[in-house]
């Protein structure tokens, strides 16, 4: 098992992320200090609750429902005693996989709460946005903090941005629940964020708002409606 860890620095929060699972997946540990979330835990709960060294985890945040970004969602709660949390759309598809959202079913887990565009994540001192975000799949979401609700106010904001938006491209559309459309309207709905927001995907490198002018404007975003 290889599992690598990663220190962002600069940003409102503090963040490490775990590279794990066979997709690669990035796992976020995020915490103000004291009180942390963990957002998309792929697999491996044990090795997550390690790494975590202690800090209580308030929230298990799932940006959607694909296997790969919740197979330890069911363990981390038990071991964690924490919430998950995911958008109403996507909620029945975390407690019952179904075939046909993507090629794997994946590992069944109870949400305790949902969540839509405008709702708050209250995680100790951290606040976060949820921005409802379709495409990859119906139900994507992805949250946003700015420093003032961070415990580093002179970091950058951050976007937890799940499989919506990587760096240089977005998630995919084909499968039974995304949408090419939807994906589009979401982009513009990003775009609209400070150049400066740290975008942390769920695989593959970080990247931030203001390098993803151009992948926005592959789906109708002009600089005048920023």
């Amino acid at each position: 098992m290889s599992i690598q860890e990663v220190k962002v620095d600069g940003l409102c929060v503090d963040v490490r992320f775990l590279v794990m699972g066979p997709l690669r997946n990035n796992v976020y540990l995020v915490s103000d200090g004291s009180a942390a979330m963990v957002v998309d835990p792929s697999g491996h709960a044990d090795v997550i609750m390690d790494r975590l060294e202690g800090a209580k985890v308030e929230a298990i945040v799932l940006t959607h429902s694909h296997w790969d970004h919740t197979g330890a969602a069911a363990e981390l709660r038990e071991l964690a005693g924490a919430p998950v949390i995911a958008s109403a759309e996507d909620a029945p598809y975390v407690e019952d996989p179904r075939e046909g959202d993507t090629s794997h079913v994946g590992n069944p887990c109870k949400v305790d709460r949902t969540v839509a565009s405008g709702d708050i994540v209250q995680v100790g001192g951290m606040q976060w946005k949820v921005l409802e975000t379709p495409g990859h799949s119906s139900g994507s979401i992805c949250l946003f903090c700015i420093p003032q609700f961070g415990n580093h106010p002179e970091g950058c904001p951050v976007l937890l941005s799940g499989d919506t938006l990587f760096a240089g491209t977005t998630g995919r559309t084909d499968f039974e629940r995304g949408s090419e459309a939807d994906m589009a309207a979401s982009m513009k709905r990003l775009a609209m964020l400070p150049d400066d927001t740290v975008v942390l995907p769920g695989h593959n490198a970080l990247t931030t708002i203001g390098a993803e002018r151009s992948t926005f404007a592959r789906f109708g975003w002009e600089p005048d409606g920023h």
